[in-house]
């Protein structure tokens, strides 16, 4: 991550009024090129995997307390477009942050979502676990709360979320984590963040055996019409310094009935900050695609650069 500016100003013609903040500018190019399957529908494209932009900093108010931001923007390294935009939000949020934890505000993941730690093995890609769960949200108007590490092991986060409309609930969403040595263990819950009345929980596991790391979800959705449940797992070996290969399955009835997701890759690490990767997705469901389901499938290969 380089200690600048000035390239973001430029790119998104912002004007550049930080000064004493220690600021720092970070992205990550990840681009594809993938032979699609849809239903039927063959077609080879690029595909721009959710890249990004973004600048953060913080300044040191008293001892033990620091102001700090992030403004984090996606943009389409494919064709340069993103609904008509070139860049569109992520994560945006300012914040106060000392030895009680920390407090956010803006738009940014809400606490369910980043339990999962690192168990979605195919982020970003057509094997992201998005395809099946609900919990996989992004939300504006966020006030958000992450405690520090509490004896070690223990770490959580609760946020608040207004929909800035009369007669409608605002979100809550909750997640509690257990991390200590290989085994990292979490709990979530979202109520009237997936939908209106919707109830999300979400069970997280992870463990690394050596070079084997092991993962586990489970999600369960009810919003008093629809009572689901989805489950997926994944499997990371880390084959040597270079070589990573990476296996992960999942299905639900949440977003799609049917739903079942299988995913298969492999990661060469060029450097400390770029890989080559490749992978195979296949999805699946009873309804999605005009009643009729869908089976579309993804061979694709890519480059990831991260500064």
């Amino acid at each position: 991550m380089k200690k600048f500016l000035a390239p973001l100003v430029l790119a998104a013609g912002l004007p550049c009024v930080v000064s004493a903040a220690d600021v720092q500018v970070y992205g990550k190019g990840n681009v594809s090129l993938q032979h699609a399957d849809e239903t039927g529908d063959s077609k080879v494209e690029l595909v721009s995997n959710n890249s990004r932009i973004g600048v953060k900093g913080s300044e040191a108010l008293t001892e033990g307390l620091e102001a700090f931001f992030q403004f984090e923007y996606e943009t389409s390294i494919d064709d340069g477009d993103d609904g008509g935009q070139t860049f569109s939000q992520r994560d945006i949020f300012v914040g106060l942050r000392g030895n009680a934890g920390a407090l956010l505000v803006g738009r940014m993941n809400t606490p369910l979502k980043n339990a999962q730690g690192k168990v979605d093995l195919f982020n970003d890609l057509e094997g992201d676990i998005a395809y099946l769960l609900a919990g996989e949200n992004r939300r504006s108007n966020q006030v958000q709360y992450r405690s520090p590490v509490i004896g070690e092991y223990f770490s959580g986060s609760v946020a608040y979320i207004t929909y800035e409309e009369d007669g409608v609930d605002p979100g809550i969403s909750a997640a509690a984590g257990y991390t200590q040595g290989p085994l990292y263990l979490a709990v979530g819950m979202d109520q009237d963040v997936a939908g209106p009345d919707a109830d999300v929980v979400r069970l997280v596991a992870r463990y690394s055996l050596g070079v084997i790391h092991i993962g586990a979800l489970l999600e369960t959705y009810d919003d008093g019409l629809v009572d689901e449940d989805g489950a997926l797992a994944s499997v990371l070996w880390n084959l040597n310094e270079r070589w990573n290969l990476k296996a992960q399955a999942g299905s639900s009835d949440i977003n799609n009935g049917g739903g079942e997701s299988v995913s298969l890759g492999a990661d060469y690490r060029l450097s400390d900050s770029t890989k080559l990767f490749g992978y195979y997705t296949s999805e699946t469901n009873d309804l999605g695609c005009g009643g009729v389901g869908c089976d579309d499938e993804y061979l694709g290969v890519g480059m990831e650069l991260k500064f």
